[in-house]
């Protein structure tokens, strides 16, 4: 099931975030309660399934390790990504570290990004949207390779 969707949320006084119903029933894949927290791009933190982390996993593995650019990513992903636990209200507690690292303050947004979502602070989120959406079809044929197959 692909994850979609914009959910403004805040963090409360003791670092936790509510994840939204769409996006908790579109983890679920076995009975664990756990995500992973994982640093992203542009400055937001990814949130996965353990199963979507193991994929992810699976896929960076098949890159050699050969590289100092394949080496770092390692270190930088895999050194600052956790595996944290729902609570009974669907929160969860994003680590200090990590609420640093992506500049995240009280208002925030999750989007559904396919196979994971993405945690943004909301200033940063809308300041993207306002410079990339007017962008949104040659990101689109850029990104599907739409422009070299004359689509």
């Amino acid at each position: 099931m692909a994850l979609t969707g914009t959910f403004d949320r805040t963090l409360d006084d003791k670092q936790r975030l509510a994840i939204p119903r769409q996006l908790k029933d579109g983890f679920q894949g076995g009975d664990s309660e756990d995500l992973y927290l994982a640093p992203g791009n542009e400055g937001c933190l990814s949130l996965y399934s353990v199963q979507g982390f193991e994929a992810f996993a699976a896929k960076v593995a098949s890159v050699s390790t050969g590289r100092v650019e394949v080496r770092n990513f390692h270190r930088l992903f895999y050194g600052q990504s956790e595996r944290v636990q729902l609570d009974k209200q669907s929160r969860v507690r994003i680590p200090e570290r990590l609420i640093s690292l992506a500049g995240l303050r009280h208002d925030v947004v999750i989007i559904g990004v396919g196979d994971h979502a993405e945690i943004w602070d909301k200033e940063r989120w809308d300041s993207f949207l306002a410079m990339s959406g007017p962008q949104f079809d040659q990101i689109t044929a850029e990104a599907l390779d739409l422009s070299s197959s004359g689509g």
